[in-house]
């Protein structure tokens, strides 16, 4: 270098034997050489550390390489994991989807067959009620039918048995009404036989004096001796009585009627035990005369007010004479007084 050179020449001294530009020269050539070298040695260095860089440079390129490549791989391997993973998961769940359908259509299936046993049970059972209801109805119409039969037979039996009744009823109505009339009869003819005794052993009774009527009104014909206000206060209370004895003579009837009834039933005994039947007969003749004897008054008084009617009535049938009030408000259909009917002339 031209400063190097300079001071190497402005402080050196020159050598002995050589000359001064020898000299200089062989410096020059040392000091070129030594530059020389020291430049080789710096290109040297410089080459060496150049190697050593590109070394280390591909040191670091080979180890990033080698990192990016262990990156990318652990990146592959990751992500292969990851897909196996995914894989293994898409296919647990698969599986446990497959297998959740396989439940899902075997529970199915279940259920399935039991609504066909339900129903084929529900059919069975219905097929059965209706067999059983078939027969049911079957055995009910038999029944019906029997019980029907048996009804008719008991209706039978029963008019038979009410028709014998009746005709046992009507005989011994039939033999009464003979009786009674036989009585009556009796009756009669001792009544006549013994007016005809009386007629012959007294003389003639007096001919009856005759009614003197009065005013006639609302149907009632008034006489000398009963006015229209008595003979309608006496009509009243006939058809008063007329009324009770009526009502009378039906509820006597209606429970004669109720003792045959009863009889027609069965729920009277006539065994040797049991004695119901007789006071029974004895209770519905006794009901039987009863409602006779009222229907009889009844007539009577139906024979009453048709004299109060023709203006007869208060007057005896047998002397014609008026009978005392007392009598006629006590016995309002009497047709005698008190003396005729004590001294046996006639009835009351």
């Amino acid at each position: 270098m031209p400063t190097a050179k300079k001071k190497s020449s402005s402080g050196s001294r020159p050598m002995k034997g050589k000359s001064l530009p020898a000299k200089k020269k062989a410096e020059s050539a040392k000091k070129a050489a030594a530059k020389k070298k020291a430049e080789a040695a710096r290109v040297a260095a410089a080459k060496k550390a150049a190697a050593k860089k590109k070394v280390e440079l591909a040191k670091k390129a080979a180890a990033k390489k080698k990192a990016e490549a262990a990156r990318v791989a652990a990146a592959k391997k990751a992500a292969a994991k990851k897909k196996a993973e995914a894989a293994k998961a898409a296919a647990a769940k698969k599986a446990e989807l497959a297998k959740k359908a396989a439940a899902k259509k075997q529970l199915d299936a279940q259920r399935k067959a039991q609504r066909v046993a339900a129903e084929r049970a529900r059919k069975q059972a219905q097929r059965e009620r209706d067999a059983q209801r078939k027969r049911a109805a079957a055995e009910r119409k038999k029944e019906l039918a029997a019980k029907q039969k048996a009804r008719e037979i008991a209706a039978k039996e029963k008019a038979a048995e009410r028709a014998r009744i009746a005709a046992e009823k009507e005989a011994l109505r039939a033999a009464k009404e003979a009786a009674r009339l036989a009585e009556r009869e009796a009756k009669e003819k001792a009544k006549q036989e013994a007016l005809a005794a009386a007629a012959r052993r007294k003389p003639e009774p007096p001919p009856k004096p005759p009614i003197i009527k009065t005013e006639f009104e609302d149907g009632i014909q008034a006489t000398k001796e009963f006015d229209l206000k008595f003979l309608a206060s006496q009509r009243s209370l006939l058809l008063e009585l007329r009324g009770t004895l009526t009502k009378q003579a039906n509820r006597l009837e209606d429970e004669a009627n109720s003792l045959i009834e009863d009889v027609e039933m069965g729920d009277v005994q006539f065994d040797e035990e049991g004695g119901e039947g007789d006071t029974m007969v004895v209770e519905r003749e006794r009901d039987l005369v009863l409602s006779a004897q009222a229907r009889h008054e009844v007539e009577e008084i139906d024979a009453a007010l048709e004299r109060i009617k023709r203006g007869e009535y208060g007057y005896s049938v047998h002397s014609g004479l008026p009978i005392p009030r007392e009598r006629l408000k006590a016995i309002p259909w009497t047709q005698e007084s008190v003396q005729e009917r004590v001294g046996g002339i006639g009835r009351r």
